[in-house]
Formats: structure tokens, C-alpha cells, sequence
């Protein structure tokens, strides 16, 4: 069977409206008054663990995004940009603890704003005194990861939207099996959609096992 998926995984940019919540609620709302034209706020942190949804927020700020796992130096930063979200912080080399510090300072005094993300809240961050002070300065949201029942009812919402009828082991069956993250689930329904059309076949749990076996890449 020829790589499906790879040709039908869609790529949805990141925004506050496919941002499936779960309970963070309230941190999304935070988050999004943040955002707002009229916010003071200089800076604003996002923590919790892997697969919460910190860099689905950071991308849909419309900020200039810097991942420190993949450029720990920051070396990319654009003074003239007044809006910065910066992922990963814990990842930052010395020198790009140095460049986010200032980077900070800068902002701050020119009444830009910067977003940051971690793992951990800032004081746990293994990082210069000075920054942790700085990231612990503003404000903090923890974002929660979604439980197999958020994720399922939010593939149902997905599916209905879509006009997919689903069996009912399937979402189970799904969760069980595929990558966990939102995204590449949500996709993986929409590929699937996608494939059972192009095929004239249902979605059954056997389509299902089908497309689960064939060797992907998300």
C-alpha cells in the first residue's frame, strides 16, 4: 500500500480556535487576553509537560518563534520585532540565556511583549538566576495535558463536524494505538475521512486496523 498518509495528513496552521482546551480553559482565556492589543503584560510563560499544547499556542500568537531545542544560542533573534515567543527555554545554551535575558530587558523597555515555554515552572528552570527572575516576573500559566476522554470527545465534536460515523470502538481502539499528541490525532481523522472516501469504503474498525498498520511518519 503506497504511503496514505504522508500525501493526506493535512497541515492546519496552529490557532486559538483548533485548540482543543480540555481543562485550560482558563489558561486559554488568560492567554488570549494576553494577546490583546490592550495588554500591559511585558511577558507571559506557558509550562506543562510534553504534548500539552505550549507550542500550538506559541505558533498561533502570531509572535516571531524561536524553538531553543533546535537553536539553543537564539541566534535568529529580530530586535525590531515587538513580539517574541520562544519554546523550549530549558534548552538555551549560556549564550542564549544571555540573549533571551536581554532580549527581555529590551522588550520590556520598549513596551514590546515575550512569550516563553518550558516543561517546568520558571523557578525550577535550571537556568541563570537573573532570567528565572525575569520569567517568574510575569505571567504564568500551567497548561494541562487532555485525558483519553477529552481527546475522545473531542475527536466525536471532529468527526461530527466532519459527518464521519464512527463505530464505537473506533475512537478507543484509535487512542490506544495512535501517536497521542492532539494534533497528529486530529489529523489522523481527517487523513482517514480522507482515505475512506478516495475508496468508496466506511470507516470500520477494520479500515481502521488497515490504516493504523501501514507505516507512517507523523
Amino acid at each position: 500500500m503506497r504511503q496514505l498518509l504522508l500525501d493526506l495528513l493535512p497541515e492546519a496552521p496552529p490557532c486559538l480556535d483548533n485548540f482543543v482546551a480540555g481543562g485550560n480553559a482558563e489558561t486559554l482565556t488568560g492567554f488570549a487576553a494576553w494577546l490583546a492589543p490592550d495588554s500591559r503584560e511585558p511577558s507571559l510563560l506557558l509550562w506543562g509537560e510534553a504534548g500539552a499544547g505550549k507550542t500550538h499556542l506559541l505558533r498561533a500568537s502570531a509572535a516571531h518563534y524561536s524553538d531553543a531545542s533546535a537553536n539553543p544560542d537564539l541566534l535568529d533573534i529580530d530586535e525590531t520585532i515587538s513580539l517574541h515567543a520562544v519554546d523550549n527555554v530549558e534548552a538555551l545554551s549560556e549564550h542564549g540565556q544571555i540573549a533571551l535575558f536581554n532580549l527581555f530587558n529590551r522588550l520590556r523597555a520598549c513596551a514590546g511583549r515575550l512569550l516563553t515555554a518550558a516543561g517546568q515552572p520558571p523557578r525550577q528552570l535550571l537556568l541563570r538566576e537573573d532570567l528565572r527572575t525575569r520569567l517568574a516576573s510575569g505571567l504564568i500559566y500551567r497548561l494541562h495535558a487532555l485525558t483519553d476522554g477529552e481527546k475522545i470527545e473531542a475527536l466525536m465534536t471532529q468527526a461530527t463536524a466532519r459527518g464521519i460515523r464512527l463505530p464505537p470502538e473506533a475512537l478507543d481502539y484509535l487512542i490506544s494505538r495512535a501517536p497521542r499528541d492532539m494534533r497528529s490525532l486530529s489529523a489522523f481523522l481527517a487523513a482517514l475521512d480522507r482515505y475512506s472516501l478516495e475508496h468508496k469504503r466506511a470507516i470500520t474498525l477494520p479500515l481502521l486496523r488497515e490504516v493504523l498498520q501501514t507505516p507512517l511518519n507523523f
